[in-house]
């Protein structure tokens, strides 16, 4: 068999075997959901990343097939000047979810801790205050019965110039696209040393950050939502689906802080 050949018939069984996989967990989100409605459950689910990091991909696989009544996705853009004169967390607080509801926020009030600060949207001592204020605020929110799953998807300078690049000539991915984008790279550090800031500081027992390796972003997908299965308690899921690779999805540890890529 020609090698082209070849390399053709291993890409689609990796593919046939992605998409069997993506279907089963998707199953097992199903089963979730119907717990979350029963109990009355409310779910938050937190996505922050580097810039191409996948995280629509990633939220896209998760709401698939799940009830669009019951499920939200919050990507807010940017402030408005009554936005900007307000407490910093009011305006999400209408997107929090009700009972029997699972919210998905692709970016979050942790905007501030990473491209707010990095491109001086906001001043030194509203990054210092939000550092301070957004844990009390996640702890008053699990107090209330939200539970809050916090992902940082991760990925190396090499795969994001890609990917950035991929943007800029794939017609069906231009409305990703931003005048941040532009800058995500030659901010790289800066970048790194706001994510280990963050990561740092606004991790707690309570509301963990998880960290995501998302260069393989099949492999980001399926073990994100097999970690978000296993957290979300329901005695109908398969368990065994529900065991996510720790390499790819772990606790975040202040030990990898500067590393170009987060890692065990």
């Amino acid at each position: 068999m020609p090698k082209s050949s070849k390399t053709r018939t291993a890409h689609h069984a990796s593919g046939k075997t992605y998409r069997a996989a993506l279907h089963g967990l998707q199953v097992e989100l199903v089963k979730v959901q119907r717990h979350i409605i029963k109990h009355g459950h409310r779910v938050l689910v937190i996505f922050e990343g580097r810039d191409a990091a996948g995280k629509d991909g990633t939220i896209k696989r998760i709401i698939q097939h799940l009830s669009p009544r019951e499920t939200r996705v919050v990507a807010l853009g940017k402030p408005s000047d009554h936005d900007r004169a307000s407490w910093y967390f009011q305006r999400y607080v209408p997107y929090l979810p009700s009972a029997q509801e699972m919210i998905l926020f692709n970016r979050s009030w942790y905007s501030r801790a990473g491209v707010e600060h990095v491109m001086g949207f906001c001043t030194d001592q509203e990054y210092e205050d939000f550092l301070g204020a957004v844990l009390p605020f996640e702890h008053m929110l699990i107090g209330s019965g939200i539970q809050i799953m916090k992902y940082y998807l991760d990925i190396s300078k090499d795969e994001q110039k890609t990917r950035l690049r991929d943007r800029k000539t794939d017609p069906l991915k231009q409305w990703k696209t931003s005048p941040i984008d532009a800058v995500a790279l030659k901010h790289w550090k800066d970048y790194t040393v706001a994510r280990d800031r963050m990561l740092a500081a606004t991790s707690s027992r309570e509301s963990p950050w998880l960290v995501v390796r998302a260069d393989d972003k099949r492999a980001a997908r399926l073990n994100v939502i097999r970690d978000l299965v296993s957290r979300l308690a329901c005695p109908e899921t398969d368990k065994h689906l529900a065991s996510p690779d720790q390499s790819i999805v772990f606790p975040h540890d202040a030990a990898h802080a500067g590393r170009q890529q987060l890692a065990r």
